[in-house]
Parts: structure tokens; sequence; C-alpha cells
């Protein structure tokens, strides 16, 4: 199966000139910085100790920040080297003040490349987050005997599935993992079907993602959120911004001040979602800080990257998506650290112990209907209640769950 693995790889590797043409276009590659996934390295490795992290993602990097920011202040540790494979993720490092650390992007999982890889850098240890699993590179990193560990490990029941069509492959490839730090119990079993060893639980590494941060919101923006009834739909996907304009439609005989900020997951949709809404006899106001905003909008549209956390720090009401259908939900402790009450559908299996966790404690709601979802956001209009005290408890609880893994990190690194 290996041998057919690397096959697939070389496919993509003739194909990759055209692939990268393809995402430069869209502005999904660095111009300067694409040569890195096939094997082109400018940076170099410093002597010493290397401990290197890779992340899909931005969530992977952010569900890490802290930890990074723990070994930066490591006598022991002489480098961090974060890989990750989208250029979003890339600009979470270059905020950060982070000095040991160096970012580069995962090389494509070809056999000579990865090679070249683990020869140019030479890491002590190689730490996969969630569920970043490259045979080709934990295959060699076995055999230069570098340990592998995966860190809040997440496997679905559709990616177990995924996996276990190639059941023999997978316990191949698993096992070669020195260690998996589970975020959820879920994972616990389908790791150990999967042929994975040394499995541990400690809790989800995104309960230590850093304190919110102060961002700022244009004057006029803010100040229309202020004076009206306002409530946000974050991180909508297709067929849930209809669902929204359902419930300010229902809502709006009663608070004629409505205001709905929609904040799509994917912003290219944009266009798609002013239509729909509109036709629904909605008025709606791309977020452009220079265009002056009408009275009379009902839907404020957020069509620029990076603005979700200023909209949760002057919304409290806030509704995730990807829960209404089966996406598996986002993660709510971004919103949830800015004090905000919790809408979602009921497809969160993807965070589905933070939100059990959140439920228990009445900060987050689960709905099904537009009959529920109205009648629960007007209640809570109505007594405008926030969640001033979870921020101290998911900091104790994250504060934890990163100790215990810094710990198990250590732990090996110390055999080296």
């Amino acid at each position: 199966m290996v041998f057919f693995y690397r096959i697939l790889i070389n496919i993509i590797l003739i194909l990759s000139p055209f692939i990268i043409l393809i995402r430069l276009l869209k502005n999904k590659e660095d111009l300067l910085r694409f040569k890195e996934k096939l094997g082109i390295f400018k940076k170099n490795k410093s002597k010493g100790k290397l401990i290197w992290f890779h992340g899909a993602s931005v969530g992977e990097l952010q569900s890490i920040v802290p930890m990074l920011e723990k070994f930066e202040k490591s006598k022991n540790i002489n480098k961090i080297l974060i890989t990750s494979n989208t250029l979003s993720s890339s600009k979470i490092i270059s905020k950060t003040n982070l000095k040991k650390t160096v970012h580069q992007f995962f090389p494509l999982d070809n056999n000579l490349i990865v090679k070249k890889f683990i020869n140019h850098w030479k890491p002590s240890i190689a730490v996969f987050v969630d569920s970043e699993i490259w045979p080709n590179m934990i295959i060699n990193l076995e055999k230069e005997k570098i340990p592998s560990i995966l860190i809040n490990a997440r496997i679905t029941k559709k990616s177990y599935k995924r996996w276990s069509k190639l059941r023999n492959f997978s316990k191949f490839i698993f096992n070669k993992l020195d260690m998996c730090l589970c975020s959820n119990k879920e994972t616990i079993g389908y790791l150990r079907k999967l042929g994975a060893k040394n499995i541990k639980y400690f809790g989800n590494l995104k309960y230590s993602q850093s304190e919110s941060e102060k961002f700022k919101i244009d004057n006029q923006t803010k100040k229309l959120i202020k004076n009206r009834t306002t409530w946000c739909a974050s991180s909508t996907h297709n067929l849930e911004e209809e669902f929204i304009g359902q419930i300010h439609n229902k809502l709006k005989n009663k608070y004629k001040d409505l205001l709905t900020v929609i904040i799509p997951r994917h912003i290219d949709r944009k266009d798609f979602i002013k239509d729909q809404l509109s036709n629904m006899g909605l008025k709606v106001h791309l977020h452009e800080p220079k265009t002056k905003i009408n009275k009379n909008t009902d839907i404020y549209l957020v069509n620029s990257f990076g603005q979700t956390k200023s909209f949760y720090s002057v919304i409290k009401n806030v509704f995730l998506g990807g829960s209404l259908i089966k996406h598996g939900g986002q993660n709510p402790l971004e919103a949830v650290r800015y004090n905000c009450n919790i809408l979602h559908g009921p497809n969160v299996f993807n965070f589905k112990e933070i939100y059990k966790f959140l439920n228990k404690r009445k900060i987050s709601k689960k709905i099904y209907n537009l009959n529920q979802a109205s009648n629960i956001l007007d209640k809570l209009f109505k007594t405008k209640t926030s969640n001033k005290n979870i921020k101290d408890k998911i900091k104790v609880i994250g504060n934890k769950i990163l100790k215990k893994h810094i710990r198990e990190i250590n732990l090996i690194l110390k055999k080296i």
C-alpha cells in the first residue's frame, strides 16, 4: 500500500506546477515562498535541539501558541520550527513575538522531498497537531529515530471510516507514532483500532488558547451596533444564512431596530449570500468602513478576513455556524472568551465535549428550528446577560491541560 501511496504522491508532484499556479492566481500561495513545499529551503537550522510542530491551518496553530510561548522560555530548546499548509496560517506566527520560532511551509509528502526536509532541519522531535498524519513523513522520521507524537489528536467517525478502509496500511502508519495525546475521549477508541500505541487523554488544547485581545472596530459600525438590538451569526455555511434571515424576519416584528451581523465561513460567497437575503426582502450592507450604513439595514454582511474577534468584543449573542448542516460545528471557546452567549445547531460533533461543558453551564444553547431559535434570542435580548465568570474557569482548565502536554513532550526530549 505504501508503494501505491507513493505513486499517487508522485503524480501530484508532476501536477504541482499547475496546482500551485492556480493557487497563486487565487492568492492562496506566497509567491516568494511556495518553493518550500517542494523542498527548497532558504532558512537554516541553528545548532542544538530543535522541536518541530506541524499544524495544517489557522485553528491548529492557534491552539498551540501558548505551548510555543512556554517552549520559547526553555533553555534546552534552541529553535522551534513551525510548519503549516495554508497562507493564512503562516500569518499567525508572524503576529507573535516568538524569537526562537521560525515558520516553514510543510513539504509535499513525496519520499525524496521528505528526506530532504528531515536532513535539512534535523528535528529532535516531531509534534503533529490534531489529525495531521502524513505517511512518508512518519515513515522517514522513524527511520531516522526521531520521535513523532500526535497532540490534541482528533479522529472523527468520518475520518476513522476512511482510515479503516485501509486497515493494514493504517496500522502500519499509526503504530509508528511514539505517543498520541487525545483532545476527546471518542478519539481514544478510534486510535486504538487504527493501531496507535501509548495513547493518553488530557483534554482539548483549545482551552489553553491565548487570552482575548483588544480589537478595534470602526466608530461608525460600533455606534450602529451600540444603538440597535444586535446579534451575530459567525462561520456560517450554505443553507445557514437563509435560516438566519428567517430568524431576523421573525424577530423584526418585535424588535424594529434589529441588526443581524453575518460573518460567513467563506467570504467568497458574499455575493451569493447578499442576493439570497435580498430576495427575502432584507436590506443587506457589505462591511466597508468608508461606506455609510443605512439606518434601515437588516443584515450587516462581513466580507473580509480577521474581523470575527472585533465583533465578538461588542456583540454578546452569537450563533456559530457549521452546526445546522453536517459540518461538525466551530470551536466556541473564542466567542466565550469575549463573554458571549452561544447558540448552535445539533451538529457539533467536532467539538462535542466542549459544547457539553458549555451546555451544562447554560452558556451555549442548542437550536433545532425557527420558533425555538427566535424564542431563545428574544429571552437573551430581554435579559442582556453575558458570561463574565466563564473565562476564568476556562483559563484554569486550559492551564492544567497545557502543563500535562508539555510534561509529556519534555519527558521524551530528556531521553534524546
